[in-house]
């Protein structure tokens, strides 16, 4: 059985940051034009995986790619955070993923001289408003008062990150970056869409920005992706986005129609599968009595061929031991 995935803010975050265009156009908004020029931007390179721990990939979601700056080796890290709230230690969590991916840097060239610079970029998207508030200097985390700071300043660590705080944009701040539509239309649905009952007419504002985006190389996977996002956090149908379906014409139609066909029949294959493992679990406890928490653990992720085997054994069972055999 799969993990479950991030939640959908940051999937969606992370869907289109994958990109290099468009986390390209995120970091431009966010340096000045200087150093810009300096970084390969244009030259940057995913590397797979992640480097939020697992108790915390329920609240972020992150990418790492590879790129040159002045010639030199780099890395640009970006992690997105939407949750409501700033993560007070934020700057201390930062600095062990840099950390980390200087670690595998090494695993990967043994024996270096020196480590490559990572540039590290929070973006906190949220539909509340409310801004961050986290220190973005590790060393305003010390628990030092002002008379003491001073003299032992250089016994701190020095780590800063990038901070996009779009959470009190909006949607005509986020329309006026230089971003790709991808980049911007994310950003913006993080604004409206979760919740939104008005979302069917909200989202008419950005109509041009949606065009734009389904005429791009890959539209209409990058739009089934925008409506997948809406569907599953919005408070909306596909009534409510005709308006917009009749303004972008038959391809959005049909990406809004057969997305609502996918997660409908994802939703019926997830219920029928959640109630083979109630009747299972009440079987198994009406014969053996409550059940031990690591096979109720071991029922609740067992894929359909291994519900149903297991049902089956019940009926002759005398044990549980030989349902599991």
């Amino acid at each position: 059985m799969t993990k479950k995935p991030s939640n959908p803010h940051d999937a969606y975050a992370r869907q289109v940051l994958s990109r290099a265009a468009d986390a390209a156009s995120e970091i431009r908004v966010n340096i000045d034009a200087e150093l810009a020029a300096r970084i390969d931007l244009d030259g940057m390179v995913l590397v797979p995986g992640s480097f939020i721990t697992e108790d915390l990939r329920s609240l972020y979601s992150d990418v790492l790619y590879r790129t040159t700056i002045d010639g030199r080796g780099a890395y640009i890290y970006i992690l997105i955070e939407h949750q409501s709230c700033s993560d007070q230690l934020m700057a201390f969590r930062m600095l062990g993923y840099v950390v980390n991916i200087w670690r595998r840097h090494l695993d990967e060239h043994p024996k270096p001289e020196v480590l490559p610079f990572v540039l590290p970029l929070v973006v906190h998207s949220t539909h509340t408003g409310l801004r961050w508030t986290a220190p973005t200097q590790l060393s305003d985390l010390i628990d030092l008062d002002d008379v003491t700071r001073d003299p032992l300043y250089r016994y701190l660590p020095r780590f800063e990150f990038l901070l996009d705080d779009v959470a009190p944009l909006d949607v005509a701040a986020l329309r006026a970056r230089e971003l790709t539509p991808a980049a911007q239309l994310m950003l913006i649905m993080h604004k409206i869409g979760p919740g939104n009952p008005h979302l069917g007419s909200d989202i008419m504002e950005v109509v041009d920005e949606l065009r734009a985006l389904l005429d791009g190389p890959s539209g209409v996977r990058e739009f089934d992706i925008l409506v997948t996002y809406l569907f599953i956090v919005g408070d909306v149908g596909v009534t409510d986005l005709q308006p917009l379906t009749d303004r972008l014409g038959p391809r959005a139609k049909e990406v809004v129609m057969t997305t609502a066909e996918r997660l409908e029949a994802r939703g019926e294959a997830r219920g029928r599968a959640e109630g083979r493992v109630e009747m299972l679990v009440e079987m198994l406890t009406a014969k053996f009595g409550p059940l031990p928490s690591a096979m109720a653990q071991r029922v609740q992720v067992a894929d359909a061929d291994e519900l149903h085997l297991w049902a089956r054994r019940v009926l002759t069972a005398d044990s549980l031991a030989e349902v599991f055999a």
